[in-house]
């Protein structure tokens, strides 16, 4: 193993080296072309849009399901719709985290 140290320690101290790695990364910015660029950003937006519409969709069908379960005694139903309530809220939460992540981690290459 000392011998691995003394190969490494020797490759360090050479000035040359240094020198050659200097230029191996040039200047250069990653960007998407136009054409590929914006229909990405609409067609991610346009999907994070429309699962919080389909969350707030399922929210109000759930809160209709809870009244119609309380006012016609129905505790079953009544049940179902909170549950459903509840399932839409962890649902528009997950769309909304994922959509701005992805559109975050999108925006990093642009």
């Amino acid at each position: 193993m000392s011998l691995f140290l003394d190969a490494a320690t020797t490759v360090a101290a050479d000035p040359h080296l240094h020198v050659l790695a200097a230029d191996v990364v040039p200047n250069y910015t990653p960007k998407l072309p136009d054409e590929v660029n914006t229909p990405v950003k609409t067609i991610l937006a346009w999907t994070a849009g429309l699962g919080l519409a389909g969350a707030v969709l399922g929210g109000l069908v759930a809160w209709a399901l809870v009244a119609i379960g309380h006012n016609t005694e129905r505790a079953a139903l009544a049940a179902r719709g909170k549950q459903g309530v509840l399932w839409s809220l962890i649902g528009a939460g997950g769309i909304g985290v994922t959509s701005s992540l992805v559109l975050a981690f999108y925006n990093m290459a642009a």
